[in-house]
């Protein structure tokens, strides 16, 4: 799933091609009467409101907001795009592309595509402010405030990372090469982790997200930039899908492993990330 360096790259590439553009049509092939989808562009009947609110309207800006894209109009709407597992958008480019789902179609003979093989995208108009955790990158997020927010979590620092409403954007690869950049366990109950080790989290989860974003995302399942293009962070990975690898940290001897935590995988490294403090 794109994650926030991928979804922190689109909004970026999106600012520099369809701010101050109006929408003059959009078009879909997504129909689905499940329940949970009934305010999004997959129910048929929320479409025709959705385009009814939206066509005729610019593009004023454009935001990250943990994983979602948030597209303001001058009408005061704005539109939510969350990629999900398989999606990403295209721009002027999507010809050759069997799983495009959705296209805005803007004057001048542009358009933005979104392509989504599995179709769990979500594409819907935002009624109310999102209810997530604090911004990894964000100014807010200071280190007192870190460290509160983790020694407040009694679960496993690995869900604690993935958890949208404690911090936003951080998703399965980042968690761990978060983790394994501050030599933490994804066992290791957050309370349980000492100051020094927290510190250090915070440091490296800014200097990972920042560095992802600078190679424009990690492409190693079904991300692409606008441009169809894929990332490069991939190919610095240093613990997420690197099982039975000799650990990349100098002077480590030990081996990256894979255990389930939930219904989520981790990677680390069985040396310097063992499972070590009080109560952990």
């Amino acid at each position: 799933m794109p994650e926030l360096p991928e979804v922190e790259t689109t909004v970026r590439d999106l600012r520099k091609v369809i701010l101050g553009l109006k929408i003059k049509g959009i078009w879909t092939n997504l129909k689905s009467s499940n329940p949970h989808q009934k305010e999004t562009i997959k129910n048929p009947i929320y479409f025709k409101k959705f385009k009814k609110e939206v066509i005729g309207s610019k593009v004023v800006s454009i935001k990250r907001r943990g994983k979602n894209i948030l597209i303001q109009l001058n009408n005061q709407k704005t539109i939510l795009i969350h990629l999900k597992m398989t999606g990403h958008l295209l721009f002027n480019n999507h010809q050759k592309n069997k799983y495009i789902h959705v296209i805005f179609y803007f004057r001048g003979n542009k358009n933005l595509a979104f392509s989504d093989l599995r179709k769990f995208g979500k594409i819907t108009l935002l009624n109310s402010p999102l209810s997530l955790g604090p911004e990894p990158l964000g100014f807010n997020l200071k280190i007192k405030k870190f460290i509160k927010i983790i020694k407040s979590q009694k679960r496993k620092m690995k869900q604690v990372l993935l958890d949208q409403k404690v911090i936003a954007g951080i998703g399965n690869i980042y968690s761990d090469e978060i983790l394994w950049e501050a030599g933490i366990h994804p066992e290791t109950k957050a309370e349980n982790i000492p100051l020094f080790k927290i510190k250090k989290m915070f440091v490296v989860m800014k200097k990972i997200l920042r560095k992802a974003i600078k190679l424009r995302g990690d492409s190693i399942s079904d991300y692409f930039n606008i441009d169809g293009q894929k990332g490069k962070y991939q190919l610095h990975h240093k613990a997420y899908q690197q099982t039975g690898k000799k650990c990349f940290k100098k002077g480590c001897s030990g081996v990256i492993t894979r255990i389930k935590i939930g219904s989520r995988s981790a990677h680390f490294c069985s040396q310097h990330q063992k499972l070590k403090f009080l109560g952990s």
